[in-house]
This record gives C-alpha cells, sequence and structure tokens, in this order.
C-alpha cells in the first residue's frame, strides 16, 4: 500500500496543479488586454501554473512584511521548535520563526536573483550585439575574453572572486553577472549574426543610421524572443547559483533570510525526520520548474511550430 499511496498522492498533486493553471489562465483572460488575451489562449496549463508560482512569489515577495507574522531576525523561542499553532513551521537554530525566515527569504533571494540577471543580459546583450556589428577586431577580442572566462567552471570562479573581494551584496551580485554574462554574450552574438547579413540591415547601413540606432532598431527586435527565454533559463542558473553559495557560506550573509543558508543551518533536524529543512529546497524547485515552463512555452512560440 505504500507505494500506491505515494502514486495517488503524486497523481493528485498533478491534477491540483493542472486545475489551478487552469484557473489562473479563465482568470488572466478575462482580465487582460484583447492583445494578450489571444497569447494565453495558447498558453498551455503547464505554462499556466508556472506563471501563476511566479505570480505568487512576486506577490510574496513584496509584501512580505506583511504577509510574515514575525520579523526577519526577530529570536521568537528556543531553536528547533516543533510545529504548532504559533510557529507553524517551528523555529531555526537560533529560535527565529521558520516561516516568517522563509518568506523573507523570496524577498531576498528571488529580488536578487533577479537585478543580477537583468545586470548580466544588460552587460552580455550590449556586447553580444555590438561584437555582431562591429565585427573585425572588437569580435575578435571580446569573444576570446569571454571564451577564456567561460573555460572557468562557474560555481570555482565565483567562489575565488568571493573569497578576494567579500560577500557583500553588491560584490555578489557583481560577480554573478559578470561570469553569467559570457553565457549572454555568445547567444547574443550567434543571434545577431545571423541578422547582420540580412539585406534590410544592408539598405539601414545605405541610408546612413548610425550603430546604436542600428542595434535598437533593427537588430535587437529580431533577436528579441531568444534572448527574453534565455532571460528565464538565466534567472534560473542565477537562482541556483545564489543559493548554493549561500549553502557553502559565501552567498547572502546572516542574519539575512536566504533559501540556500536556511537549507545549511537547519539541515540537523533532517537526521531526527523533519522535513523543515527541505521546504526552502522545495521553493527552490518550484520556482526553478516554474520558469522553465514559461520558458518552454516562450522558446516554442519563438520557434514558430504549431500544436
Amino acid at each position: 500500500m505504500g507505494p500506491l499511496i505515494v502514486l495517488l498522492w503524486a497523481v493528485a498533486v498533478i491534477a491540483a496543479c493542472l486545475v489551478a493553471g487552469w484557473l489562473f489562465r479563465t482568470v488572466a483572460i478575462v482580465a487582460t488586454p484583447h492583445t494578450i488575451k489571444r497569447e494565453l489562449r495558447t498558453a498551455p496549463l503547464t505554462a499556466s501554473f508556472g506563471m501563476l508560482v511566479i505570480v505568487i512569489y512576486i506577490f510574496v515577495a513584496i509584501f512580505a512584511p506583511l504577509i510574515a507574522p514575525f520579523p526577519e531576525r526577530e529570536i521568537v523561542g528556543p531553536e528547533y521548535m516543533p510545529w504548532d499553532h504559533i510557529h507553524l513551521l517551528g523555529t531555526d537554530n537560533l529560535g527565529r520563526d521558520m516561516l516568517s525566515r522563509l518568506i523573507f527569504g523570496a524577498r531576498n533571494t528571488v529580488g536578487i536573483a533577479f537585478v543580477t540577471t537583468a545586470l548580466a543580459f544588460l552587460i552580455g546583450a550590449i556586447l553580444g550585439l555590438l561584437a555582431a556589428t562591429v565585427g573585425g577586431w572588437l569580435d575578435q577580442i571580446l569573444s576570446r575574453v569571454v571564451d577564456v572566462l567561460m573555460a572557468i567552471p562557474a560555481l570555482i570562479f565565483s567562489l575565488l572572486l568571493l573569497t578576494i573581494f567579500g560577500t557583500s551584496i553588491p560584490t555578489l551580485i557583481l560577480v554573478i553577472a559578470v561570469i553569467d554574462s559570457t553565457r549572454v554574450f555568445r547567444l547574443a552574438r550567434s543571434v545577431a549574426l545571423n541578422i547582420v547579413v540580412m539585406d534590410y540591415i544592408e539598405a539601414a547601413k545605405l541610408r546612413g543610421e548610425g550603430l546604436w540606432r542600428l542595434i535598437t532598431r533593427e537588430i535587437l527586435p529580431n533577436a528579441l524572443a531568444p534572448l527574453v527565454a534565455e532571460f528565464g533559463l538565466r534567472f534560473c542558473f542565477v537562482f541556483l547559483a545564489i543559493s548554493a553559495l549561500s549553502f557553502l557560506g559565501l552567498g547572502l550573509q546572516p542574519p539575512m533570510a536566504d533559501w540556500g543558508s536556511m537549507v545549511k543551518e537547519n539541515a540537523t533536524l533532517i537526521s531526527f525526520g523533519d522535513i523543515t529543512p527541505l521546504l526552502p529546497a522545495g521553493a527552490i524547485a518550484l520556482l526553478t520548474v516554474s520558469v522553465n515552463f514559461v520558458v518552454d512555452w516562450q522558446l516554442h512560440r519563438a520557434s514558430g511550430l504549431k500544436e
């Protein structure tokens, strides 16, 4: 009966997720403008569920101080208290409320991951489009620098730089953004190289359009679809990288709530059969899977394939 019960629970959870995705898509179609409705109607249930989860995470991150029952850093009781009606998820190794820390972790981990991904895309996309458009020595220099940086494993490189320059939040954002911008550079350059040889690009050059206008008005709009899809994937990698660095002690520093460090700080409970340390890990996994659902849908739309 054990495996059968697990299977039934899995089927029930999947069915509930699909129903939640369908309800979200239905409400979103009613509440959004006509141009967006057309796109939402083509969204599969997995993408609809992914968008629902992303919206919930954003809501929790913005209104964390109002939702959390206790302050982020306040010690509210003895350490490792069990779940009860006051502390719904118990307390951590210092006696702080786990549910409150989990909620504030959404603001810290997800917010910093989004800022880092945006900065990585700003750096990588600009340099990649510039290298493909200008070509010549600029393309060769930028490409060789990126090749050197990509030859070093990202996690090891991050650990090295954070050990040298410190673990402050600005340093963490800058280090991960620079490392991840190399991946964005490669994609942006690859897509732009297929665009710059088009006839309309040559016509724009003959009209005397400047470099910046050529990139922003002619190349970028045609390269936007794969870049948007890559933004979602890159956000997942950045999000996981920050969590991994926090687990190793070089990410977001205590007493700031962070899902990676929460797993590390409370891992002792797993030995006693308490699943509380797995909840931050589950929050990381749920957001990663949800973002990938949406990205898969966007990639399918960008490819022009029909169902």
